[in-house]
C-alpha cells in the first residue's frame, strides 16, 4: 500500500485513534510530526497526516483530563 493510499484512509481510521492508551497516542503523534518535518509528501498527504494529527491530538488531551478529573476526585475525597 502506499503512503498517499495510507494517508487519505486515514480519516477514516482515525476513529482508532480512540482506543489507544496515552503512550501509543503521544508515539504516533511524533511519528507524524517526524513525517511532516521530513517534508517530501504531497499536499494531500501532509493534509491527511495533520489532520490524524489533530485527531490522536485530542485523544492525548482528552485522556490526560481523565487522568487529572481522577487525581483530583482521589484528593477530594482524601481526609483532611
Amino acid at each position: 500500500m502506499s503512503t498517499a493510499k495510507a494517508v487519505k484512509q486515514s480519516p477514516d481510521s482515525n476513529a482508532d485513534a480512540t482506543s489507544m492508551t496515552y503512550e501509543q497516542a503521544r508515539t504516533a503523534l511524533g511519528e507524524i510530526v517526524t513525517k511532516l518535518e521530513a517534508g517530501g509528501t504531497t499536499l494531500d498527504e501532509s493534509l491527511g497526516l495533520w489532520q490524524r494529527g489533530e485527531a490522536i491530538a485530542d485523544v492525548c488531551e482528552k485522556l490526560l483530563r481523565g487522568a487529572q478529573e481522577k487525581l483530583d476526585a482521589t484528593l477530594a475525597a482524601r481526609p483532611e
